[in-house]
């Protein structure tokens, strides 16, 4: 949350958007940890009925599909309040998104917590004895690949940011200015819809390393909502194209 603030905060300065980043980052986040926990009691009632207290503010059960919806669900009625296109506000948003998602993995790696992947050979195989989920195998260290790709989506989401949408002149005229062409080619939802694609392509790739369970025609559940992420996307992108 702390790196994506960071680049927000400059990002929608520079994109010209009435928003603070205080605001685009807290609010979902925090609606997104509450919206994991209740999708995680919700799912299992006898539970929370029996154990209230201890469900609602246990530490553990917290489920990211909850948080995804709640999360979501915030960013829009922020795009509402602040007169903000929806699809304008997560392009905004998409670099931060994939820097914060990697900077994430850093805490799955740190913790052991079954991240990991299948045993390698490879000279940088890691072993976690001492993790939440232990190995004394050494297995490839795929929260790093995935560290290294958000990094590179980072860069280049970022850079076509800048290149592809403009800022409007009355606010940032200095970079308008140096970017006469900007945003001309170009509609909102494009750097959006590359964001989709990356990411899943590249955690569909990486799930064949990882060891989730398979759970439909030998894929992962990472892998299905992946390929959903990717089919949205380039839905996206072909609707949004250059006219």
């Amino acid at each position: 949350m702390l790196v994506a603030f960071a680049v927000l905060h400059v990002d929608l300065r520079r994109w010209g958007l009435p928003i603070e980043a205080e605001t685009l980052v807290g609010l979902p986040a925090t609606a997104g940890i509450v919206g994991a926990k209740l999708y995680h009691v919700l799912e299992n009632p006898r539970e929370l009925l029996a154990h209230p207290a201890s469900e609602l503010f246990s530490q553990f059960g917290f489920a990211w599909f909850g948080g995804l919806i709640a999360g979501i669900a915030t960013f829009a009625l922020l795009a509402r309040r602040y007169e903000i296109p929806f699809l304008k506000l997560c392009d905004v948003a998409s670099p931060a998104a994939a820097l914060g998602y990697g900077v994430g993995r850093i805490g799955c790696f740190l913790s052991g917590d079954g991240d990991y992947g299948i045993p390698t050979s490879l000279p940088w195989g890691m072993s976690f004895p001492n993790g939440l989920v232990p190995t004394t195998d050494r297995v490839h260290p795929t929260p790093l690949y995935e560290l290294a790709a958000a990094i590179v989506f980072f860069i280049i989401l970022r850079h076509l940011g800048l290149k592809w949408f403009a800022v409007p002149a009355n606010q940032q005229s200095a970079v308008t200015e140096t970017r006469p062409n900007a945003g001309m080619a170009h509609k909102s939802g494009s750097l959006f819809a590359l964001f989709l694609i990356l990411s899943g392509v590249s955690r569909f790739l990486v799930e064949f390393i990882r060891i989730n369970p398979k759970v439909f025609l030998g894929l992962t559940n990472a892998q299905v909502a992946s390929l959903a992420c990717l089919l949205l996307g380039v839905t996206l992108f072909v609707v949004k194209r250059p006219a």
